[in-house]
């Protein structure tokens, strides 16, 4: 490993934030939050991470849903005309049917 200079404790501070928020991880950043606040981070800057995070969870759940929602109806479209004991699935390691 060479000899660059590690990321700023901020800079860490911000990522792991934004990347907690658009995770949906259950701790929601706030050890980050304080710590960039403990840094005399501005306000607005705290702002606009906790923004972007959540525009970027947020489109990432919206698409999910869409993607859901076309599966669904080509699925459903698929019984409609051709019905099937079970939906595809594998079963688990002691053979029970997820479907």
């Amino acid at each position: 490993m060479t000899d660059q200079p590690q990321l700023h404790s901020s800079i860490v501070a911000m990522i792991s934030l934004a990347s907690g928020i658009a995770a949906n991880h259950p701790a929601m950043g706030q050890c980050q939050l304080q710590r960039l606040r403990d840094a005399g981070i501005p306000e607005h800057q705290i702002d606009a991470v906790i923004e972007i995070a959540r525009h970027i969870r947020d489109e990432a759940a919206q698409k999910l849903d869409a993607v859901f929602d076309e599966q669904a109806a080509e699925a459903q479209a698929t019984i409609a005309a051709e019905p099937e004991e079970s939906c595809g699935c594998t079963t688990t390691s002691s053979g029970q049917s997820c479907c």
